[in-house]
């Protein structure tokens, strides 16, 4: 990529940021209340995401091969335990990412 066209990705990079996050609070100002519809997606949208991720991330373990998905389900199983007794999002993710990188350098 030529430098001109580094600067117009990087200034549409962040527009698209700067215009996410600042619609909401001029689509929804405070003197009007918040649409059930968007409580609702507010309530559902992250577990149906991080659901959506443990699909993608499970498509193509093979149990036939290699380390059969041990290291997947093993760390499948930390990330739960870790969601269950800290109900945080970060901790389970970072908990779950490096108990599967050291279990496929091990592995």
């Amino acid at each position: 990529m030529t430098w001109q066209q580094q600067l117009i990705t990087i200034l549409v990079v962040i527009l698209g940021t700067v215009a996410t996050r600042f619609t909401p609070y001029l689509v929804f100002s405070e003197t009007r209340p918040i649409p059930p519809v968007i409580k609702y997606l507010g309530k559902v949208l992250a577990p149906a995401v991080f659901g959506l991720l443990v699909v993608y991330c499970l498509r193509n373990v093979s149990v036939t091969g290699g380390s059969h998905g041990v290291p997947e389900l093993v760390s499948l199983l930390v990330v739960t335990g870790l969601y269950v007794w800290k109900r945080d999002m970060l901790v389970p993710m970072a908990g779950g990412t490096l108990c599967y990188m050291v279990l496929i350098h091990l592995m």
